[in-house]
Order: C-alpha cells, then structure tokens, then sequence
C-alpha cells in the first residue's frame, strides 16, 4: 500500500511544520510520508525541540528547511500552517490538496520562558486535536 505524502509549510520552517509534521509522523504511523519546509528557513526553534522531546520525539536529526527542496515532489497534502505562506505556496506537481490551518506563530511569543514554552505547548496541542481528525479521514480518501 502506498503511502501518503504529506508537507507542512510555514514561513520559517522553526516551530509550526515541525511540530506538524513530527505529530503527524507519530499519529500516522506507516500509513504517513511526512516533511516540512519554510518559504524561508530560519533553523529549528529550541522550543520546538522542548516541547516535542517529551512526547519521545527524538529531534537530533531535525533542520530546518527550504521549500525549494521539495519543488520538484509530489504530495497528497500540502498543509499551511500560517496565513503568509498559504498566500504565497508554490505549486507542486499532481495537483495535491491544499489546505490552510491558521496556527498563532509561538515563536513570536514574548515573555517569560515559561510563557514562550506555553505557547509552544498550546501549538502543539491544537495540532494533535486537528491532526486527529485529519488522520483517519486522509487514510479514507486516498
């Protein structure tokens, strides 16, 4: 059975489609072929690694990366995680299903480091919540 292909975009490829991403490569299992990219890379945030280590995700092997690496793939999915980049997403080949999720950067969160990693945390469970209804209904559908 051949797997989906899914790739989670935002602007810097340092939070969003990470967390995306690795939530999905957890709750998809096999069924899954998951990346993420930004429009412009700006390194792993390490509140991202924070709040995606304790959930056993092993970040050692994680970059950020640009979209052009994908440019000439094919995905089932194509999955925005913020406003700018769903305006400005490339076209990939076969025609994938886009799709828009508006996530509040929390990269972007001033405060504390206990607020910062809160913000992180939130992001992540809004996206587990949404990727739990994304999972069976991706599996149905192709």
């Amino acid at each position: 059975m051949r797997k989906i292909r899914v790739l989670f975009l935002c602007t810097g490829n340092s939070a969003r489609s990470i967390i995306g991403a690795t939530l999905l490569r957890q709750l998809g299992g096999d069924a899954f072929e998951v990346f993420s990219a930004g429009m412009h890379p700006k390194g792993v945030n390490p509140y991202t690694v924070r709040v995606l280590e304790p959930l056993g995700i092993d970040m050692s092997e994680e970059r950020s990366k640009n979209v052009s690496e994908f440019a000439e793939q094919s995905f089932d999915y194509v999955i925005a995680v913020c406003d700018s980049t769903a305006a400005e997403c490339p076209v990939f080949p076969g025609a994938p299903r886009r799709i828009h999720w508006s996530f509040v950067d929390p990269a972007a969160v001033e405060g504390t480091d206990a607020e910062k990693l809160r913000a992180f945390q939130r992001t992540a469970r809004e996206m587990k919540t949404r990727l739990a209804t994304f999972v069976p209904v991706a599996r149905r559908t192709l």
